[in-house]
């Protein structure tokens, strides 16, 4: 056992190392930027992303700005919901909320035909406190936010965008880029509940 790193700080502190060592000198538009990757990086073991995300201009920035205000961060899984630092929110006054098991909302999208992720969204439109999205799993929830942004009846202060998948989850992450509004996407098929919750967790990191 001695041959293995076991203090988890440590371990930690030599995974990014070892990221650093192999990313080489690529150029970040800023450390914020480059914390963001490495981290998505460090929850993958995928370098790909590297070259996948996209942050647009002060996005970061503006995540950050509405945490600090109290802000609501919704997701679309109960699993990105359980990853995200629930303490570090809090302490600015915010909540992690996941409304995909709610029964009206399971009752609206039985009725409409449509998924539950949609309806999951419309929801969180009407609580002005929800302000940062973080879409991990189902692209109809990103299309579904982008209809509500395109509408002006949401302005969320950042979407992160990273569904996975083959149906849908590459068009919704290019049809949010489209939008005036803060992102981070994943471009591709690429990315999951785990991504979303690294990258809230990024943010609150540098805060």
């Amino acid at each position: 056992m001695s041959d293995y790193i076991t203090a988890p700080r440590d371990i930690e502190t030599r995974s990014f190392e070892i990221i650093a060592g192999e990313l080489g000198p690529r150029a970040f538009r800023g450390e914020a930027e480059a914390k963001i990757v490495k981290r998505i990086i460090h929850t993958t073991a995928d370098f790909d992303f590297a070259d996948l995300t996209r942050i647009s201009d002060g996005a970061i920035e503006a995540g950050m700005a509405a945490i600090r205000e109290g802000a609501h961060v919704v997701t679309d899984t109960r699993m990105a919901a359980a990853g995200i630092n629930r303490a570090r929110l809090s302490r600015h006054g915010g909540e992690i909320r996941c409304f995909m098991a709610d029964g009206d909302v399971a009752a609206e999208a039985e009725a409409e035909g449509i998924t539950r992720a949609m309806v999951s969204m419309r929801k969180a439109a009407r609580d002005a406190a929800n302000r940062v999205f973080a879409i991990g799993n189902a692209p109809t929830a990103l299309f579904a936010l982008g209809e509500l942004i395109a509408r002006g009846d949401l302005a969320p202060a950042l979407v992160i965008g990273v569904p996975v998948g083959f149906v849908g989850a590459a068009e919704s992450k290019a049809a949010l880029e489209k939008l005036a509004v803060p992102h981070i996407v994943t471009r591709g098929r690429k990315g999951g509940s785990a991504i979303a919750a690294c990258i809230v967790n990024a943010i609150l990191y540098m805060m």
